[in-house]
């Protein structure tokens, strides 16, 4: 019998995969337990149409991230802090900070997308790498100034 996956199965496969099982574990394990639902016509042209559509928002979101990574590009950040005489900041420069920064600037990034090697802790410039998605990253240059 051909079912469909509606959670993941372990020895059976992934959800959203169509399968042939035997009858009887199709009937009494999966479709019993609510894991998979039988393989019919409509069933595998409506898990079709769903994958495409899936595909198509992927690949549009990526097409928006790619133009948000060319216009961040080499793009500088201005963040300003309280510092002592030697240059030194109070505290550190944090990916919530820059993150703010960009917000202010109309970009709405996350901060956990933003990579620091390490903490900025004195005043200066810095470049900062951003992950937009799995092979999307940009550079921003962070300019840190005292109040």
């Amino acid at each position: 019998m051909k079912v469909i996956l509606l959670q993941d199965v372990k020895g059976t496969g992934k959800k959203g995969e169509v399968h042939e099982v035997s009858d009887g574990y199709a009937r009494n394990m999966l479709i019993k337990k609510g894991l998979a639902k039988e393989a019919t016509a409509v069933e595998i042209n409506s898990l079709k149409i769903k994958k495409e559509a899936e595909e198509f928002h992927r690949k549009e979101e990526e097409k928006r991230l790619r133009e948000l990574a060319k216009t961040l590009n080499n793009k500088v950040i201005e963040c300003r802090v309280k510092a002592g005489e030697s240059e030194r900041i109070f505290g550190s420069v944090t990916s919530q900070e820059i993150a703010n920064a960009l917000k202010e600037q109309g970009f709405d990034i996350d901060k956990k997308m933003i990579l620091l090697s390490s903490p900025i802790k004195s005043l200066g410039n810095y470049p900062v790498e951003i992950k937009l998605m799995a092979g999307i990253t940009t550079k921003v240059f962070v300019k840190v100034k005292s109040l």
